[in-house]
């Protein structure tokens, strides 16, 4: 019995090892793949193929088909995907979770003379493995080489773990206590009972079949005992996606739905396949003792043809997740989340939809005050409200997202990922301060068109050079910033400088007007609020532009930038000379 109780407890030793290196392995992966595949994720789900490819690329990549599904939940939730989208890729989520199995199972390769078989067991390779990623850590100074250095000894660590799990039950072989709890396992609803309740407490179907894989090296696990626990097993990995459907609107429920659906239906279908047959005609490899390689070949096979076999049903699927979760009959419509919390656990995905929502609310920002100064010349109430409701918008995102990326910020981030949070940081405030200008110039006009206030035709006239140059450095900002084009955003600064000039020049021309008697006192204030506008929307033009230059080269002082661009650039010079002439008030 002594020997039982610490076989258990060298069992539990080793699966709190492969667990916490399955933990550091998969962190380093996510923050090696970066914020890309959230992007081919969204553009490569238009067919089934491309999704199951993509999903079994990334639960490779990430090492998690929990934390894939958990994403996509996250995704939906938000309104980025739609659940059709998601079917192909829990397919293929589902299919890239089995390589883990094949790893662990080859802790079953045994003594050889082979050179080529023995440095591939992992009791060998495991600690090259371990010493090169412990030098890549301590030694290089570069982020992305430390996160590879980390996945090494996370692997390491992983088959560590086990190693550890495969000799602990080596004793167990000759225990006749756990050969009367392995007679459990002859049940095979009980057998699916077991590995569905044990995966969902640990919510790691790696660690469940690494479990599973030492057990059968005692000798005493047979396929018919296995199958069912690997089919349980992978219903219960579905835990996850369930406790994170919690607090979500119903079409990310869905996900959940869809993918325990896919689950459940695949192990009925094999239940039936591989046990109802029994009944009649003798299947003698189901008595046949099973080997990790075994458990493995199980777990693939289960997947694929599950896969195989849903695969032409997407809009059944669909259909009974619809029907499992309703939606609702009060006429209310469901809200989206701006970004999703779940989205945290892979905070390289959360990065890149950050990046998306921002590149979002920098084209509301343009068309916002770019509709606010159409109303100067032609007011519209119902183009007034827009212009309030778009603003209130620009509000909500800069609330959302500075909180959210402080948050964020704060996560185990690649290098990479923090000059992007540095990048949006910098910024969403700027974004949401040209919708605040947007918002005075809408007053403004809203003040001239209740007055029946007008400019005079020469205001007029440098109004309409103004409006260009403004709409111009607009749109070079937003597309710079959308893309990360630095070219692009080179051409902002010396445009934001002529505008500059422009504004200070219009200013000056109007005091003399005022003082000829050409234009009111009234529209003089209103005309002086409006170019302060105009010239703070090309300063917060300005600040984004150098943000993502110097963001770019890792650093951030705008002022010096400025300061040197001004001084010695031949470029600058050059481009600001274009637009001056470009853009040229008319003669008084």
């Amino acid at each position: 019995m002594n020997d039982v109780v610490f076989a258990i407890i060298r069992l539990l030793c080793g699966l709190a090892f492969f667990l916490y290196g399955m933990d550091v392995m998969s962190g380093g992966l996510k923050k090696l793949a970066g914020g890309k595949l959230e992007q081919m994720l969204k553009k490569m789900t238009s067919n089934s193929f491309t999704g199951i490819l993509l999903g079994a690329g990334i639960t490779i990549a990430i090492q998690s088909s929990s934390a894939m599904t958990v994403m996509l939940v996250g995704l939906v939730n938000s309104g980025i995907m739609e659940l059709g989208q998601t079917i192909s890729v829990i397919f293929g989520s589902n299919i890239g979770t089995t390589v883990t199995a094949w790893i662990t199972s080859l802790s079953a390769i045994g003594d050889a003379d082979n050179f080529f078989i023995e440095i591939i067991k992992p009791s060998n390779f495991s600690g090259i493995l371990a010493f090169v990623g412990i030098v890549m850590i301590m030694m290089s100074k570069k982020k992305r080489r430390k996160d590879i250095g980390t996945i090494f000894v996370g692997f390491a660590v992983l088959m560590f773990g086990m190693e550890l799990m495969s000799d602990a039950v080596k004793p167990l072989s000759e225990s006749e206590q756990f050969s009367r709890i392995l007679t459990l396992f002859d049940n095979p609803v009980l057998g699916v009972v077991i590995g569905t309740v044990f995966t969902g407490i640990i919510q790691s179907s790696a660690a469940s079949i690494g479990i599973l894989q030492a057990l059968s090296m005692a000798g005493k696990i047979s396929y018919s005992m296995a199958i069912p626990l690997v089919l349980g097993l992978n219903i219960g990995t579905c835990a996850t996606a369930l406790l994170s459907s919690f607090g979500v609107n119903k079409k990310a429920k869905r996900v959940a739905v869809v993918h325990v659906s896919i689950k459940i239906i695949g192990m009925l279908v094999f239940m039936v396949l591989l046990y109802v047959p029994q009944l009649f005609i003798d299947m003698p490899f189901m008595r046949e003792n099973i080997n990790p390689f075994g458990v493995a070949l199980c777990h693939s096979v289960f997947n694929i043809l599950n896969t195989l076999i849903l695969l032409p049903f997407p809009k059944q699927l669909e259909k009974l997740a619809n029907f499992l979760v309703r939606d609702r009959h009060d006429g209310e419509a469901e809200e989206y989340t701006l970004i999703d919390e779940r989205l945290l656990q892979t905070p390289s995905f959360a990065v890149a939809e950050c990046n998306n929502q921002t590149c979002r609310m920098a084209s509301l920002a343009k068309k916002t005050f770019l509709e606010s100064i159409g109303l100067i010349f032609s007011f519209k109430g119902e183009n007034f409200d827009d212009v309030v409701q778009k603003e209130e918008s620009l509000d909500q995102y800069e609330d959302k997202l500075s909180t959210y990326l402080v948050r964020l910020s704060g996560k185990d981030i690649s290098d990479r990922d923090g000059r992007e949070i540095s990048k949006l940081l910098n910024t969403v405030s700027d974004f949401e301060r040209i919708g605040d200008h947007a918002m005075n110039i809408a007053f403004a006009a809203q003040g001239m068109h209740d007055k029946n206030l007008s400019f005079s035709v020469k205001a007029t006239e440098e109004f309409r050079v103004l409006d260009a140059a403004i709409r111009d450095i607009l749109e070079l900002t937003v597309k710079a910033f959308k893309t990360g084009d630095l070219a692009l955003a080179r051409q902002v600064e010396p445009l934001e400088q002529v505008i500059d000039t422009l504004t200070a020049t219009m200013k000056s021309r109007h005091v003399e007007r005022l003082k000829s008697g050409e234009c009111s006192v009234e529209s003089g204030i209103i005309l002086s609020d409006l170019l302060t506008n105009y010239e703070r929307v090309s300063d917060h033009c300005s600040n984004i532009a150098v943000a993502l230059i110097e963001i770019d080269k890792n650093e951030m002082d705008a002022h010096e930038y400025l300061h040197e661009l001004k001084k010695s650039d031949a470029g600058f010079e050059a481009q600001y000379e274009l637009y001056k002439e470009s853009y040229k008030l008319p003669q008084e």
